[in-house]
């Protein structure tokens, strides 16, 4: 009986233990299905609206304010040249001297045809007036009948009628021949090159000798005998993207520097607005007015320019650590209710920690201060509001 009890014993036990073990496992999966996932806590941040106002870093180029290619307006010989690259000439300054045969021969020729005329209008002048005597004479004695015949007073009328015709005509003759004298007179000016305004010369192209001409020339392309540019007074050309061609005010400070001066700072104001849009490159062209009284900016210069960004209303912003991108969208995610939404955005400008957004945001939401595609939409969060100073705003 006792050999009979051993098995049933070592079987219970063995059963027992199983059982144990069973409920063990039981146990543990209903406390790993049964205990919830703790709630995640979301830093946020709010929503503001203000208006942009930073300054971004846009290329330039400095052109004097006023330019000139000085041709000659005859063909000519230059006779001499007083002026070479970097001499400063004032207004109206004779750079130049030119000299042209065939001009002076014209002269002479225009100058001969004007006496001429004066001489042959005063021969008809003193013609006429001795017509006009004898004309008077005979009609103050046809008074008298019988004294003058009829028809010689007719013919001495006639006689002062024609010289005063002709004494017309050779008015007219001679006033053709004094304007033909005063366009040679002109054109001899020509022959002398002077400074169209108080400048500096940046290009000379021709010596003594060297033959010149307008440019208009038949000869082919002319090329100027110097090249005259003001720099006491510059202009800053500012091609500014699109979408900052909005807020700018003529009249406002600009600052910009340039690579042959790289610590300091100049400034400019802004003068002249393009109001049109170039479609090739998307950018408007600006101008503003730079004091070079110092000479020691230089046309041609490419500076770089702080130019202000302004918006004339306000925009959302959110910090920039908020905006999450994928492959497919840029968005932010907004807590509402303590449920997540992804909500997609537009970004703009950056404006310290902040960035500029636009989509379907209101003012006040509160959104992650992280955002990341990790936070799905509709996960229930906690949220702990952070600092302005902490999300850098």
């Amino acid at each position: 009986m006792t050999q009979a009890r051993i098995p049933l014993i070592l079987i219970l036990c063995t059963t027992l233990s199983f059982c144990a073990s069973c409920g063990t496992n039981s146990g543990s999966s209903t406390s790993a299905q049964g205990t919830a996932s703790p709630t995640p806590t979301v830093e946020v941040a709010k929503v503001t609206s203000k208006k942009l106002s930073i300054a971004t870093r846009l290329p330039g180029e400095l052109q004097a304010y006023e330019a000139v290619a000085v041709f000659p307006k005859v063909t000519a010989y230059v006779d001499s040249i007083s002026v070479d690259r970097g001499s400063r000439v004032k207004a109206g300054q004779l750079m130049a001297r030119l000299v042209a045969p065939e001009v002076a021969a014209q002269r002479a020729e225009a100058q001969s045809k004007l006496q001429a005329a004066e001489a042959q209008r005063a021969e008809a002048d003193a013609k006429l007036a001795s017509d006009q005597s004898t004309y008077e004479r005979l009609k103050s004695a046809s008074a008298t009948p019988g004294v003058v015949a009829a028809n010689d007073l007719e013919i001495a009328q006639k006689a002062a009628e024609a010289d005063r015709a002709r004494l017309e005509a050779l008015r007219e003759s001679a006033e053709a021949a004094k304007s033909a004298l005063k366009s040679i007179t002109e054109i001899e000016g020509y022959l002398q090159l002077r400074a169209p305004f108080d400048g500096i010369v940046t290009e000379r192209n021709v010596h003594p000798g060297s033959l010149v001409g307008p440019a208009t020339s038949s000869s082919g392309a002319a090329m100027p005998m110097v090249h005259v540019e003001k720099t006491a007074r510059l202009r800053l050309v500012v091609p500014v993207p699109e979408k900052y061609a909005t807020g700018i005010n003529v009249g406002s400070k600009v600052d910009f520097s340039v690579p042959a001066f790289p610590s300091q700072t100049f400034a400019g104001t802004i003068a002249r607005i393009a109001h049109s849009v170039d479609v090739k490159t998307r950018t408007m062209p600006v101008e503003l007015d730079v004091n070079n009284a110092d000479g020691r900016l230089s046309s041609g210069m490419f500076p770089e320019v702080l130019w202000p960004v302004r918006r004339t209303e306000p925009t959302l912003f959110v910090p920039t650590s908020a905006v999450a991108r994928t492959t497919e969208a840029t968005f932010v995610i907004r807590i509402r209710g303590g449920n997540t939404e992804w909500v997609n955005v537009q970004t703009g400008e950056l404006d310290g920690k902040s960035i500029e957004v636009f989509g379907g945001l209101r003012e006040g939401d509160e959104v992650a201060v992280r955002g990341t595609d990790e936070l799905r939409a509709g996960t229930h969060v906690v949220t702990k509001q952070v600092t302005e100073a902490a999300t850098g705003k």
